[in-house]
This record gives structure tokens, C-alpha cells and sequence, in this order.
């Protein structure tokens, strides 16, 4: 178990995955969109193997057949834009079929949907063609686009659909006009991602309709688990290969939309300070004066390989940030693609003070250990553990008052490492439970007796702090070893294992791999890191809106769970009414922290919205009243920080260093205010401490 363990929680924070089709070179025929005795054979495999081995006990019956249908019809058209209600009442047939379908390897309910699927979009394609000839559109008409149709009802009618989709024309049209796009441009761009797409899904081929299937059978018991087709396997090892040349970023497909899941630390893209989680890239572009490709719409994959490329090429990106929300023109941004060095993601260290004191700030990019070189028996390999050792001792050196541990965004990494650096901050003991399927429960434990630093310590996470930053401040938190601050963590508390499916057949046959969930962490005191995250014990004003974030968040997550916590020894109980009552207080009035409060409601107002007008004067003044609000809120921090205004958001800094990327300190801010509690968390034990001695 241990193994597996450490292997899966190495490389997760790194995976790309998804469901899309890998790029194809031909179009396929619908007579030959049908299921193959391979396919078959998988299928059955798919359904044992999850039975017999993943967490959540599998019971393949009528209601996961139905929410088999749903998370197929949705994987499909997931924004209700191509079926109709008609189309809907002729799919119940197989909802409480999907299940004897898979069971006896019977898998043309899915082919039937996908060819009846493949039909709708030609029309709907053709309609929005047609639209974009006529280009009769009136910009001065007060109406409304829904974009996010999630929860909407299907159309229930051609005539419905057919005004649905012109408003999508619209409101394509607009935003590039917005863009600044002239009509000539605006036209071939929307021409040709509308005859891209309709492109790619006549490339589908049967392979492409099984995975996207099977993977709605697997993401109807847990987000975590996916079946990987040879093809999708194959692409999977080159990721990991080459996920650290680039440009540094995770990215999913969300809706049409290539979205930044993750900007690994000391990457292009994180030096470069231009892209954020949660932005959506629109278009790709090599080199300095490459053409702008549109990818609204593409495969993941076929994304990934244009802004993948040889180090020291530059790539130029089209993004709509998440902070400008739904509506906003896309930027451009150039980066260069590098290698990223183990240096540039390792942790570094900085002092900052705060109310006379002075205070060690240890930021932990990622649980990082190098496996290789401590196998070849290397004595000085590098590891998170390692390097947190040597910078607590230069710490003590410039003889500060306390530490801060910064794990915000921090995705996770190594199982031991996450065991090893809590060991650093107690004495010994359990750190993490880990229950496996069958119920079997291993606890991972710090032997070593050295507590490297026993001072005051804070750690400080976020909604991105996911995984084994869970497992360490939940340790540090249940110990009572230090305060916990910030927002509520990721909530991610699975383990997930790649299985060869080729290993249960009996031909040679190449039949993909799944990722499959296998156990879940649990807390010294028997909660589970899953689902909830771990609550903070003071809880910053940014944490509103963060239930709407990370495992919360995810369709049919494993809930929080408890099993019986384990024998260890508290260390510490902090009195925490007087330090939140003072940090209430403190944020209130702090200008740079209302920035931070002041972005964060913006960012959820804007994540409330489901609709766009598709009024151009309206949507150019909501857009241009956006910007005078980040604007002003950005010059209000600059002011605070002794820096000349800017005219607008697009401006440098003129009064920072070349290589500033944040002139503003706006990563600092939560770090000022942790050192804060921390000193008054000082000030609180002080007494004690004296009595003590």
C-alpha cells in the first residue's frame, strides 16, 4: 500500500486529464461507430475491477444506471445546447438499462446516443453558419444570454434551441467585437471554430465513444475515478515525461473552455505572474508574431500540444482571466517555455515583522522528494523535509520569533514527506490514518524523537491547499503543535492508483488503465480531510464563497467521514476567541486586506452570474465599470505601498524592479496579517511560558 501510495500522491498535483477526444487526423463514418469485442472485453473488466477494488462499495444497479444516462448526456452536451426535450424522452428507454448494458457488455445504447448526438450537432452547426452569413444581428436590443445552462431545462422545442442559439451567435460576436475584433475578422474567426468543431466530433471514432461512456459510469461513483484508453494512456506517460518543460501550468477542459487548474511553482507561467487558477485560455499562438489559433471548443489534448513546445520558444496565449468574469475581452500574453528546475519549486524562506517582532516565513510550494537519487542511494538527494530543516535552522540563526509555514496552493506531493516535515514541528507519533477498501487501516507515524523547532508556529493555507497540505496542517492543527489560519482547505482526502486492465485479460490486447480510488485519509482524531478540507482556526474574511470550491464542489465526492482516532499526545491548546475577536478588528481596517476582501466578493459576484446582456452599450459600460473598480482597489494597495498609480490595468510599474512580480506585495498581505495573530498568539503564552521557566 505504502508504494502505491507514495507513486500516486507524487504525481497527482501534476496530472492533466480528461474525457475529451486526443486529436484525430480523419473523419469517421457513422456506420462504424460500433462497440468491438475489445471494447466489450473492457467493459466487463472496467465493471470487476471497480466492484471488487475501489473504495466506495460499487453496486452496478437500476439508480446508477440512471445516473449513468445524466453524467453521459451531460459529458455530451453538457450546456443543453444540443438535444431537445423530444431527444431527452427518447433516451428514458435505456435508463434503467445502462447497467445490464455494461454487465453483459452490451454497449449500443451508448453508440445509439452518440450517433443520434453527432446528428444534432451538424444542425445545430449549420444553423449557426447560416446565422453568421445572414448577420443580421441587433446589438441595440435589450436581452439576455444564458451561458452557464447547468441547471437549465432542455429546449423544448426546434424553435426554442434555434433562438438559443442565436443569442450564443450573438453573444460570440459581441465578445469579440468587444475584443476589438472588426467584423471581417470576427466573421472567419467564429467560422472557422464553428467548422472545427463539428470537425472534431466527425473525427470521433468508437474508441472515443467508449471512453467517454465508460468514464460516465466511473464518474457517477467518484470524480477521482476515469478509465484511460491505450491511446489516452500513451499521451498520459508523455505528460509526465514532459510536465516540467513548458510553460508550468495544470490545465482541465471545463465547458468549451481550456481552464488553469494549477500554475506549478517556479514555472514560465509562475515567474511570469500573468496567468492565474481559473483562467481560461481562448486562443494559442507561436512565437512573436505566430497566428492566433481560436481553441474555444477544442479537446484538451489537441490544446495542450499547441502551448507545449521547445525551450526557449515563446508562446502567446489569449486568456479571459477569472477576475474579469464572463463578458470581459480576452487578453494576450506572451511566455517563454522552459525547463522548470527542481530549485525553482523547492522552498524558500523570508522574514518579514510585525508588531516589534520578527518572524521566518517558510513558503512550501509542493511536498517534493527526489525518489530517483534516494534510490541510487544518493546521501544528500533533495526533499521538502530536507530543505525545511536547513531553513528552519537559518532561521533560528537570525534569531526570529516564530514561524510561519505557507502551504497556500500548494496541490500536494509525497506521502512521506508530508509524515517527515510534520515530524520536524512535534516530538513523534501518528501523523495520518489510511483506510483502504477492504477497511484495512495503516498509520503513518513520525519515529523520530528530534522536534527540530518547538516555537511558536502558524500555518497558513487556502481553498488550493489540497492533499498532503491537508495531512500536515491537519496533523499540526490536531496536535495543537501551531495555528492553523487562512480559508478551508481543497477538501481532497483520496488516494488514487493507476491499474493496468490489460493484467486481467486473457488475450494481448492493449485494454487502457483506470484510475482508480483506493483509500482515503483520515485525522489522528479520527475525521476525515475529505470533503470538508480542514477549517482553519481563525478563518480569514476571503473564505466566503470557498464552500463553492475544490471536493465541495465536485459531483458524487466520497462525504466526510470519521473512524476511531488513534493514541497521541496534545501539545498545545491555543485560546482562540481573543486572537480571532483581534484579527476581526485588524482586517477592518486594514486597506490592504480590504483589497483582498473586496476582490474576492467581486470574484463571487461574478461567479453567481449565469447570463450576459447582450446589449453592447450595457455590456461596455458593465465591462469598463468592472475595470474602474480593479483599478481603483489596485491603486488604493499601490498608495499603501508607496507606488506611483496606474492609468489602467494593463500598465507596468514603473517604480518596481525588473524582476518584481508582484510590486503591489499582494502575496504578502495574508502573510502580514498570520504574523500578526502569531504575535499575538506570542504575547497570549508569554505568561505561561515565564511561569513555565
Amino acid at each position: 500500500m505504502k508504494k502505491i501510495l507514495i507513486h500516486w500522491l507524487g504525481i497527482c498535483c501534476l496530472l492533466v486529464f480528461s474525457t475529451a477526444t486526443p486529436a484525430l487526423v480523419k473523419e469517421v463514418s457513422p456506420d462504424a461507430l460500433v462497440p468491438d469485442s475489445v471494447q466489450r472485453e473492457t467493459a466487463l473488466i472496467v465493471n470487476r475491477v471497480l466492484e471488487k477494488y475501489h473504495y466506495r462499495k460499487v453496486v452496478l444497479d437500476d439508480a446508477l444506471s440512471s445516473r449513468i444516462l445524466d453524467r453521459y448526456l451531460k459529458a455530451l452536451d453538457f450546456n443543453k445546447s444540443f438535444f431537445t426535450q423530444q431527444d431527452i424522452r427518447a433516451f428514458e428507454k435505456y435508463r434503467y438499462k445502462l447497467d445490464d448494458a455494461i454487465a453483459s457488455a452490451k454497449l449500443d445504447p451508448a453508440f445509439d446516443i452518440f450517433r443520434k448526438y453527432r446528428q444534432r450537432v451538424d444542425q445545430r452547426l449549420d444553423l449557426a453558419l447560416s446565422l453568421l452569413e445572414k448577420n443580421d444581428f441587433d446589438f441595440t436590443r435589450d436581452e439576455t444570454y444564458r451561458f452557464d445552462r447547468e441547471d437549465a431545462s432542455w429546449a423544448k422545442d426546434e424553435a426554442q434551441i434555434g433562438d438559443l442559439w442565436r443569442k450564443r451567435m450573438k453573444n460570440d460576436i459581441l465578445g469579440l467585437r468587444l475584443a476589438g475584433k472588426d467584423e471581417k475578422k470576427i466573421r472567419e474567426t467564429l467560422e472557422k471554430r464553428y467548422k472545427t468543431m463539428r470537425r472534431r466530433i466527425h473525427q470521433w471514432d468508437a474508441d472515443n465513444v467508449f471512453q467517454t461512456f465508460i468514464n460516465a459510469y466511473t464518474l457517477s461513483i467518484e470524480p477521482h475515478t476515469a478509465y484511460m484508453s491505450p491511446e489516452r494512456s500513451e499521451n498520459f506517460d508523455i505528460s509526465m515525461r514532459l510536465s516540467l518543460q513548458g510553460i508550468g501550468a495544470v490545465l482541465r477542459s471545463e465547458d468549451e473552455y481550456t481552464t488553469i487548474q494549477k500554475v506549478v511553482p517556479g514555472g514560465p507561467a509562475d515567474k511570469s505572474g500573468q496567468l492565474q487558477i481559473g483562467d481560461r485560455i481562448v486562443g494559442v499562438a507561436q512565437g512573436e508574431d505566430g497566428e492566433m489559433e481560436d481553441v474555444v471548443g477544442w479537446p484538451l489534448q489537441d490544446v495542450v500540444e499547441k502551448i507545449r513546445g521547445k525551450k526557449d520558444t515563446i508562446v502567446r496565449l489569449n486568456v479571459l482571466p477569472k477576475a474579469a468574469g464572463v463578458g470581459a475581452p480576452a487578453k494576450t500574453i506572451s511566455i517563454v517555455r522552459d525547463k522548470i528546475k527542481l530549485e525553482d519549486q523547492a522552498v524558500k524562506s523570508s522574514i518579514i515583522e510585525a508588531d516589534g517582532m520578527r518572524f521566518g516565513v517558510i513558503n512550501v510550494p509542493a511536498f517534493y522528494r527526489d525518489f530517483r537519487g534516494q534510490a541510487a542511494g544518493a546521501k544528500d538527494f533533495r526533499s521538502t523535509t530536507r530543505d525545511v530543516r536547513r531553513l528552519i535552522a537559518e532561521l533560528q540563526k537570525e534569531k526570529v520569533d516564530g514561524i510561519i509555514v505557507d502551504l497556500r496552493n500548494n496541490g500536494g506531493g509525497s506521502l512521506t514527506e508530508a509524515t517527515e516535515l510534520t515530524g520536524l514541528f512535534i516530538p513523534f507519533g501518528p501523523v495520518v490514518q489510511v483506510k483502504d477498501s477492504r477497511g484495512n487501516i495503516d498509520v503513518e507515524r513520525d519515529t523520530d524523537p528530534e522536534e527540530v523547532y518547538s516555537g511558536p508556529l502558524a500555518v497558513l493555507v487556502n481553498r488550493n491547499s489540497a492533499s498532503a497540505s491537508e495531512i500536515f496542517s491537519a496533523a499540526i492543527q490536531d496536535y495543537g503543535r501551531g495555528l492553523i489560519v487562512g480559508e478551508p482547505t481543497f477538501g481532497k482526502g483520496t488516494v488514487q492508483s493507476l491499474v493496468d486492465l490489460s493484467r486481467f485479460a486473457r488475450g494481448k490486447d492493449d485494454l487502457g488503465r483506470l484510475r482508480l480510488t483506493i483509500a482515503q485519509f483520515f485525522r489522528v482524531q479520527g475525521g476525515s480531510t475529505q470533503h470538508k478540507g480542514v477549517v482553519p482556526d481563525l478563518l480569514f474574511p476571503t473564505a466566503e464563497g470557498s464552500g463553492k470550491h475544490g471536493e465541495r464542489s465536485l459531483d458524487n465526492a466520497l462525504p466526510w467521514a470519521e473512524i476511531k482516532p488513534v493514541k497521541y499526545r496534545q501539545l498545545g491548546d491555543p485560546k482562540l476567541s481573543m486572537l480571532q475577536r483581534k484579527h476581526e478588528q485588524r482586517v477592518k481596517q486594514d486597506p490592504a486586506f480590504r483589497f483582498l476582501i473586496e476582490q474576492n466578493q467581486e470574484i463571487n459576484r461574478m461567479r453567481e452570474k449565469n447570463e450576459v446582456s447582450l446589449l453592447e452599450s450595457a455590456r461596455k459600460k458593465e465591462w469598463k465599470q468592472r475595470e474602474q473598480r480593479a483599478l481603483e482597489r489596485r491603486n488604493k494597495l499601490r498608495a499603501l505601498r508607496g507606488l506611483t498609480p496606474l492609468a489602467n490595468l494593463d500598465d507596468g510599474d514603473d517604480g518596481a524592479a525588473a524582476h518584481e512580480k508582484d510590486p503591489e506585495g499582494i502575496n504578502r498581505i495574508m502573510q502580514e496579517e498570520t504574523a500578526r495573530i502569531l504575535a499575538d498568539y506570542i504575547r497570549q503564552i508569554q505568561p505561561i511560558t515565564a511561569q513555565a521557566n
